[in-house]
This record gives C-alpha cells, structure tokens and sequence, in this order.
C-alpha cells in the first residue's frame, strides 16, 4: 500500500534529464525476511522520487516471481542469491553503473559492496545501521562467521575510510567510531509516517506486544522466559509476538514446553492497518534485542501512544529516550514490565511523552536530510 509523502521535501529535479540513483541493498522491502532497514531504505526511495529523481533499488530476488518491478515510482531491481548478488553488483558496477548513474547508496548490511572501489570519483552515501559484531557467530558457521567479522572489522574500514557514512542514532556512531576506526560519520534520525498514531482504546487486559523478525538477534527466547514470570505476578497480561523468522518452530516449542501457549501467542506478519491496531491496542511493547541500529518498532509503537521496555543496546537508547525503559538482563525486563503493568499512572505518564517524541520524527525530515548529504550543492 502507498502512504505519499507529506510534503514535497525538494524542488523538483530540473532540465530535461533527471538525476539517476542507485540504492544497492541485500533485500527488498518485499522479501520474506525483510525488517526496519527495508522499510527506511524504501521510506527514502520513494521520497526521492517524489522530488524528481530516478531511483533503482537493486537487491537479491525475492521468491516469487508474480511481484511488480516498481513500488511507489521505485524500479526495482531484483535478481541473484543472497550471496550471488555481492559479486554481481560489483562487476555491474565496473561495466556500467559508474556511467549510468549519478549517484549511488549503498546499505552496509554486514558484507560491504565494496563501491568505493568501483564509484570512486562519483557521489556515494553509506548507510549502515550498526555494527554486526556477534551476529555473524548467530547465523553463519564458524569459519564464514570469521571471515565476515574480519572483512567488517579489518578490511572493509580499509576500504570506506574516506566515505561518508550515514546511521540512524548517536549510539550507534558512537560505535561504528570505535569498533570499525570509521572517523566520517553522520547520524540521520529515522522517520515516521502519518497513519501511526494513538488509538481510541487500549485492550481490556494487560497486554504486551514484541514485533520483529523471529531471529537469534533479537533474543525472543529471553522474552519469552521473562514473560514467564510476568505471567506469574500478572496473571491477565498476554504476549502478542508479532513477526516471522526461521526461528518460529523453535520458538513455539519453548512457549509449548513452559506451558505459556494460553498467554503467548504468534501472530505471525500483520498487514500494515493490523499492525497499528495491535500497536494501539496494547499496553506496552517489549523488544531483548541484542544489536539494533534504532529499533523502529519502538517508535511506531510511540507513535501509537504505547511505551517500551527493551534491552539496553545501542540504538534503543536514543530510540527509547525519555518514553520507555532500558534494560540489563532479562529479570530486568521482567520487573519493570510487571512494574508498569501493575502502576497506571507512571504507564500514563509515559504514554504522554511517547506521543511527543514521535511528534518529532519524519520521513521526510530524513530523506530532505540524506538527499542533501548526497548532493550538497541541490
């Protein structure tokens, strides 16, 4: 479904060619495994068509053949495996895409695409939302799992050192700074749409809802046991677990074996008007993720007037600001969900600040802001 753009964020593109931009990124917002950074890569992209430029998305193919090659004025480019696709960008981009196109952004998601290498005197942005550190020991097998960490950590800060790097939080520059040695770092807050906003009602029971891909970062498991024990205090609060991943069969093993199948449900993917209801309609959200560059469900869900307690990571420091709470481990979570489960008034309060913290975040704030990046002089 297209949400247009609020606002027309830059004077449209003049003379008889428009700009050309290429936007490299390992999904497409239609993919199956597809999560925040999908969504703010086309947030951007349609904006940026919006204004008068021609933007390509090239990603991995997408398994299903029938899906339409332009979403909101985006053309959408999808072909190659998930690891086919890093070789065929880069010879791509030797044969062509330097004379093609203008501009390219390339989202630094774990393996580079290594443009600097082959858009060297051109316009180039990266966008990289954390760094992936652990993950690559959570997905991969041992010996591919090390030879990502080094590229990450050791060859790629070779590479972009000169290149501009975009994240979305101060916490996450932060690390980026230290842990990759990458100096040239601008942190470009995300956005919000329009149609996330507060509900006329809550649920009549204590509920709390996690939304995210069912992966090994984002830690459901631990949620999940935490929510144990909130069950236990709270015998009215459910769990609503929003999201798809590899890791639901394992997953609904866990809530089978601790007997929680009456209070923890999966909702499995919600259409976008479902998803803002559940937003709504719950008391809280709850995210143990290990690693997040913002964590964009906590502010759709802010958005929506609902508070989050979360794990205390980089990223969800600054998405969490002063409407929700940090924490440490996971005993942490649960008392302070069971804590504002059970107090209206300091949920209340919260739930204040949440509608005022979203107030200040746009798409198009942050494509005007990453546009301006790419082409300074307009």
């Amino acid at each position: 479904m297209y949400y247009p753009p609020q606002l027309v964020i830059v004077e449209p593109v003049g003379g008889s060619e428009k700009r050309k931009i290429k936007i490299i990124a390992w999904r497409d917002l239609d993919d199956p495994e597809a999560g925040g950074s999908e969504r703010h890569a086309h947030e951007i992209a349609k904006r940026w068509v919006a204004a008068g430029y021609e933007v390509t998305m090239r990603t991995s193919a997408v398994p299903v053949t029938s899906l339409a090659k332009n979403r909101d004025g985006v053309i959408l480019d999808r072909r190659g495996g998930r690891y086919q696709l890093f070789l065929q960008v880069i010879l791509e981009g030797w044969r062509r895409d330097r004379t093609k196109f203008d501009a390219v952004v390339e989202v630094w998601n774990g393996m580079p695409f290594w443009t600097p290498l082959w858009f060297a005197r051109k316009r180039r942005l990266i966008i990289l939302h954390h760094v992936h550190e652990e993950m690559w020991a959570q997905t991969l097998p041992q010996f591919l799992a090390r030879f990502g960490w080094f590229v990450e950590h050791r060859l790629a800060p070779l590479v972009y050192r000169r290149s501009r790097i975009c994240t979305l939080s101060p916490s996450s520059a932060e690390e980026i700074r230290y842990r990759l040695h990458l100096k040239n770092v601008e942190v470009v807050p995300v956005g919000l749409s329009a149609d996330f906003e507060p509900g006329k009602h809550k649920a009549t029971v204590p509920t709390v809802i996690n939304v995210g891909r069912l992966v090994p970062v984002k830690r459901t498991n631990d949620l999940i046991r935490a929510f144990v024990e909130v069950h236990r205090r709270v015998p009215e609060a459910v769990l609503d677990i929003v999201g798809d991943g590899y890791l639901g069969g394992d997953l609904r093993d866990l809530v089978a074996q601790l007997g929680a199948t009456d209070y923890i449900q999966f909702r499995g993917h919600l259409e976008r008007n479902n998803l803002i209801s559940a937003y709504q309609s719950a008391w809280l959200l709850a995210s143990f993720s290990e690693r997040e560059g913002w964590g964009m469900t906590i502010s759709e869900a802010a958005a929506c007037g609902t508070p989050s307690v979360v794990s205390d990571v980089m990223g969800h420091r600054d998405a969490v600001g002063h409407h929700g709470v940090l924490c440490k481990t996971p005993e942490d979570l649960s008392n302070e969900l069971i804590r504002l489960l059970t107090d209206n008034s300091a949920r209340s309060e919260l739930e204040t600040a949440c509608r005022v913290a979203a107030s200040q975040l746009s798409w198009d704030a942050t494509a005007t802001k990453l546009l301006g990046l790419l082409f300074p002089e307009g």
